[in-house]
């Protein structure tokens, strides 16, 4: 049945369909700093710094993990935890290039659950040496982030079967990167990445 009465009122579009948690937007927006907003799909990461404004969200910078690939020759996955952290990383050192010195995250209707991908965005965000406000306890460890838990993972399964190596990991070998390599390989791409705002 259908409330009605004078008392009530139709909630907001996106709150019905679970897009908008209104309330915590509300108190993120009251904190008067930029939100570093983070979403990720099934297939990307994307960070995006975003000020609200009384005619709408004007988003500072964004970056995507499809980026990573198409500029800095990214080989991995696209929203794994390596992905996440250089994806922040790239968002934040755009956002430091404009001024920004301080944000706070929104991870949206994400659960905030410890070392998760939406805070290894922040981790990259943060090292590119913008403040926001976090406890050192949800962060993924540097490891996680190189992706070395992949490559040893990828190792064990390769003296173990070679068959389920190849194809548990047929995307990255597609590429020609043997997932043993990630931590290497993640070190470059951030290192390119760096190297580019270097100076500003």
């Amino acid at each position: 049945m259908m409330a009605k009465g004078p008392s009530y009122s139709v909630p907001f579009r996106r709150r019905k369909e679970g897009k908008t948690d209104y309330r915590l937007r509300k108190k993120l927006i009251l904190s008067g700093l930029p939100r570093l907003v983070v979403r990720k799909t099934n297939r990307n990461i994307i960070a995006q710094l975003v000020r609200a404004t009384v005619i709408g969200d004007v988003v500072i910078a964004s970056a995507h993990s499809r980026e990573l690939r198409k500029k800095y020759g990214w080989l991995g996955d696209l929203n794994n935890l390596p992905a996440a952290y250089l994806t922040g990383l790239l968002c934040g050192l755009k956002a430091a290039k404009k001024g920004v010195e301080e944000a706070v995250l929104d991870i949206g209707l994400h659960t905030p659950s410890r070392g998760a991908a939406v805070f290894a965005v922040m981790k990259g965000f943060i090292d590119a040496g913008i403040e926001v406000p976090h406890d050192e306890s949800i962060l993924p460890d540097e490891t996680r982030i190189r992706g070395e838990h992949i490559a040893k993972y990828a190792e064990m399964l390769a003296s173990e079967s070679m068959e389920k190596y190849t194809k548990y990991f047929s995307e990255y070998l597609n590429r020609n990167l043997p997932p043993q390599k990630l931590p290497e390989h993640f070190d470059t791409v951030k290192e390119k990445i760096l190297a580019e705002f270097r100076g500003f």
